[in-house]
């Protein structure tokens, strides 16, 4: 049975629940000598829907896990699947095929083997939709019916509730907080399988990156595996070439909205530039490996320079730093209208011009915003994929000539996750490795530009 249905089937219960308690509060309180309750009937209300939806809501994502297990374990516990090979791959193929058209989306089998097989699914699909069904309808009546037995004219019906929400808030604050430490441990293990199998000096110090996927994992070549070059193609198209077309192209048209632009002109222009955040970073990708860098390729080669490349650092850097224009104008737009309109009063005031004022004032005052939005875009730009996996390369180049092809630690991520190598092979579990070092490098400048915000909000709410 489709979860929406089940879902649906909550809600109305819940709703039910709703209307009932919130009748028998009115109730209570047309009985009541002095008319007046605990609680509001809303919260009496609010209460028993709570507790039919809340248990109901836990029993559906537990059925929609065991529910297929149980329709398969039924299913081969059938004589139909008496016949199934042996070989685990073929019979989970024949499984499938049977459950896909059980289900209806599918209309017919490819392989003849599973036609036996579709009428205990639909049979076990049948059953079991039956069974979560009923059960719902039990533990929403059973739930309910013990919430609208709790009802009195005394009973604190807005506590039991404020108390539950508390408890939901607190829930939705701690998901980043156990999202991340999850990402973090299973990074760190991962991380420590590779290191048992290749030295951390080698990786973090090693100067050629070449993992071989089909190479004997007991005895791995740590030469292979030195990261350096993917940590300078990160930070020199990320951090270098990106940030010298992001910083003044942001900075500037920061300026320029707050302290020259028309208001009526702000109110397009502003929106159009955040434009960029959203379009999305394949498409710019697109426009990396089509245009920009085809372009910087036929530009060098005007000017006489032999070698250049039709995929290359400056390429992937310089539209890397055009996506990253918004987070850079952003803060320094909002750090800049943040500074007090005393300071620049007093600055013309003194004589100064109104670019004196920018410059000696205003972009002195704001620094801290401006520096914080431009360490939030470095940890952007670093964790970019798209953008070099089309327009960078794939060569591990220890270089400094933008003009030449380069990679960067997301696009070697992709590269050994996507193969066909074993999750226990080095070359693959450096995958990991290298998430972690990304991983901790973005913690810190993500950790270091918050106190800089911080910093920054002390010095003028």
């Amino acid at each position: 049975m489709s979860p929406a249905i089940l879902l649906l089937l909550a809600v109305g219960l819940g709703l039910a629940g709703w209307l009932v308690a919130r009748a028998r509060a009115w109730a209570f309180r047309s009985n009541a000598d002095n008319g007046r309750l605990a609680a509001l009937p809303t919260y009496h209300a609010w209460y028993v829907a709570l507790w039919i939806l809340v248990p109901l809501g836990v029993f559906i994502v537990i059925w929609m896990v065991a529910s297929p297990h149980l329709i398969e374990q039924s299913v081969l516990a059938s004589p139909a699947a008496a016949d199934l090979p042996e070989f685990a791959f073929q019979r989970d193929t024949l499984l499938r095929e049977a459950n896909a058209v059980a289900n209806g989306t599918a209309n017919a089998v490819f392989n003849e083997g599973a036609k036996p097989l579709v009428e205990p699914f639909r049979e076990a699909i049948g059953f079991y939709n039956l069974i979560g069904f009923l059960s719902t309808l039990i533990i929403g009546f059973l739930c309910g019916t013990w919430a609208f037995l709790q009802l009195k004219p005394d009973f604190a019906a807005r506590t039991r509730v404020e108390k539950t929400v508390m408890a939901a808030l607190m829930l939705a604050s701690l998901v980043a907080i156990l999202t991340t430490l999850g990402i973090v441990v299973s990074l760190v293990f991962e991380t420590f399988r590779f290191f048992g199998m290749v030295s951390p000096i080698d990786f973090l110090f090693g100067t050629q990156w070449g993992p071989d996927p089909m190479s004997n994992p007991d005895n791995p070549d740590p030469s292979r595996f030195g990261a350096i070059p993917l940590f300078w193609g990160t930070i020199y198209i990320g951090a270098i070439i990106a940030m010298i077309a992001a910083i003044p192209l942001g900075l500037m048209s920061a300026i320029y909205l707050t302290q020259y632009a028309d208001q009526r002109l702000r109110a397009w222009l502003k929106p159009a530039l955040e434009i960029l955040a959203g379009v999305p970073t394949v498409v710019y990708g697109y426009f990396a490996a089509l245009t920009v860098a085809p372009f910087i390729r036929d530009l060098a080669v005007a000017v006489g320079i032999s070698g250049a490349s039709s995929e290359s650092a400056l390429a992937a850097g310089l539209v890397m730093g055009v996506m990253i224009i918004p987070f850079v104008s952003s803060m320094a737009d909002d750090s800049i209208a943040a500074v007090p309109q005393a300071m620049r009063d007093g600055s013309l005031a003194m004589g100064a011009t109104k670019s004196e004022t920018i410059k000696k004032v205003l972009v002195p005052a704001a620094l801290p915003g401006i520096v914080a939005g431009i360490m939030l875009a470095i940890s952007r730009a670093i964790g970019e994929t798209m953008i070099v996996v089309m327009a960078a390369g794939a060569a591990a180049n220890l270089t400094g000539n933008p003009l030449e092809a380069m990679t960067t630690v997301t696009f070697q991520i992709v590269a050994m996750l996507t193969g066909e190598g074993s999750f226990d092979h080095p070359a693959t579990l450096s995958a990991f490795a290298l998430g972690f070092v990304l991983f901790m490098v973005t913690l810190g400048l993500n950790f270091v530009a918050l106190r800089v915000v911080k910093r920054f909000r002390e010095a003028y709410e």
